[in-house]
């Protein structure tokens, strides 16, 4: 929190002391010419949702309606109560080793 606070004075103190060059109006008109910004719409998110709903339902039905998830439900809770934990104990292992990448890969590696 300090370190964000740090940098926003700086930020505030560079702002200050950045001297103004007169340019008769130059940018103003510059960006004035610009073209506007266009609005792409692509079908590609509409397109890519309506194959996954499709894929899923072709799925379930070839899978028997899900039974599968069922039978596989019950089969885990007869193993041994150890070989539950160890498979928790893992799950949580790879969810927390996920989470660590993530924030590596958002942070760039670097540590403050």
């Amino acid at each position: 929190m300090a370190e964000n606070l740090q940098d926003d004075s700086l930020d505030a103190r560079l702002r200050d002391e950045a001297v103004y060059i007169d340019d008769a109006g130059f940018t103003a008109r510059v960006v004035q010419k610009l073209p506007a910004r266009r609005m792409r719409y692509s079908l590609r998110a509409a397109i890519l949702l309506g194959l996954t709903a499709v894929a899923s339902v072709i799925a379930y039905v070839l899978s028997g309606g899900g039974w599968f998830i069922a039978e596989e439900v019950t089969r885990f809770s007869l193993l041994p109560l150890p070989v539950i934990w160890l498979c928790a104990a893992g799950a949580t292992a790879v969810v927390m080793a996920g989470g660590l990448a993530a924030v590596m890969s958002r942070t760039g590696g670097r540590s403050k």
